[in-house]
């Protein structure tokens, strides 16, 4: 499989004046899970929305395959994104939202697991918070673009909801490049081949997770 390759460079935001996203590189290839940590107001959802195009940067350089995305439109078929909130409307049925996002072909595959068979009969606005999220992140991973951005999947879910998101993540990343931030550090670190950390507004690629307690991140003991 021929390796892509989704780069954002030079990403720089303000808010009133205020430094949100300082200079910022990311680098993420097929095969690899890259996981952002950072505080409350680090910047970690901002630049997720900036490099999906739903937010706008003061400058910013997006690259996929080494060539230039100038605009959204541009990244559309390249780059999925999971929201912090919910984002399929509760009057659609589970079938309709899997057809609706999932390619005729795959939509069986899809299906096979317990999780999604336990849900096909009923609405989105049935559904419980955790089924709602699993569907949600299995939509999201199960589409054909190649680079997939994950923000706060955990929040809310149960460890056994966890582990089912984990593996997702896991399979999907042998033919995708995902790009995931959440509070919950363990599950990030767990999923992750590579760890980043924003500070300040600035992004810090570790060499090793026990920078995570070098940079002020986490205390001793808690990795």
């Amino acid at each position: 499989m021929t390796k892509r390759v989704l780069e954002v460079d030079s990403v720089q935001k303000q808010y009133n004046g205020k430094i949100i996203i300082s200079d910022v590189y990311l680098k993420c290839e097929t095969n690899e899970v890259v996981g952002i940590l950072g505080r409350n107001g680090s910047g970690k959802s901002t630049l997720l929305k900036i490099i999906f195009g739903i937010e706008a940067a003061d400058f910013k350089f997006v690259r996929v395959d080494g060539i230039v995305k100038a605009n959204t439109s541009a990244l559309i078929n390249q780059i999925s994104y999971l929201p912090q909130d919910n984002f399929i409307p509760n009057s659609l049925s589970i079938k309709k939202a899997i057809t609706l996002s999932i390619a005729k072909d795959k939509i069986a595959h899809f299906s096979a697991d317990d999780m999604i068979q336990s849900m096909l009969s009923k609405k989105i606005k049935h559904l419980s918070g955790g089924e709602l999220r699993y569907l949600e992140i299995k939509l999201i991973l199960y589409n054909d673009s190649k680079f997939v951005l994950l923000d706060e999947p955990y929040n809310g879910l149960s460890p056994i909801m966890i582990d089912k998101i984990n593996n997702l993540i896991i399979e999907k990343a042998s033919v995708k490049g995902i790009v995931i931030t959440d509070h919950n550090y363990e599950n990030v670190i767990k999923v992750s081949t590579k760890l980043a950390l924003m500070k300040e507004g600035k992004m810090f690629h570790l060499k090793n997770k026990e920078e995570l307690v070098e940079r002020g991140y986490l205390r001793a003991g808690m990795i």
